[in-house]
């Protein structure tokens, strides 16, 4: 696993390129999609995306806090989708969730990065590593899936409904 690891990270560029380029391709396809529909939401939300994505295409892999950096961008996003769905969403698509919950997966990561090699200095491979890779990566392949054909494939936003709607009828039952 640690070899598979380092050879992923050898690929480093090319599969931040791949990434990038598909979130500019999704943004494409949402605005290609939604010319003749009034619903406009996930074209917005996948250019938030790729704006986000493709912005930090420049940033520097070999400064001294890499992650942090990334951490910080993912915030950035968040925050803008926060408020996009504050005060111009008028639909909420299923993307928003998994884009909000891939966002904080990946920025929990680089944050873990950035505190175990640079702050702990810690070079020694863990399974931390291991989630960081491979989970980024299935994180950012789900939220372009998702911006692509906007579907609650896992669960999430019916996991989220079924919890608030429990969590109400408990209220209800103690009043």
């Amino acid at each position: 696993m640690h070899d598979f690891l380092w050879q992923l990270a050898s690929l480093y560029d090319y599969i931040t390129i791949f990434i990038t380029w598909s979130f500019v391709l999704a943004f494409l396809y949402n605005l290609s999609a939604s010319i003749n529909k009034s619903d406009k939401s996930c074209t917005q939300l996948a250019f938030i995306m790729m704006v986000s994505y493709t912005s930090s295409i420049f940033m520097d892999p070999l400064s001294n806090t890499p992650h942090l950096t990334l951490f910080i961008f993912d915030i950035v996003t968040m925050f803008f989708l926060i408020i996009w769905r504050i005060y111009f969403s008028k639909n909420l698509p299923v993307a928003f969730y998994y884009l909000l919950v891939g966002l904080s997966f990946n920025a929990f990561v680089f944050f873990g990065m950035h505190y175990d090699s640079i702050v702990l200095g810690n070079l020694d491979y863990w399974w931390f590593w291991a989630l960081y890779v491979i989970g980024q990566i299935i994180s950012d392949l789900t939220m372009l899936l998702v911006l692509l054909i906007n579907k609650d494939f896992l669960g999430l936003v019916a996991l989220k409904r079924y919890l608030l709607n429990r969590r109400k009828n408990t209220h209800q039952k103690v009043e």
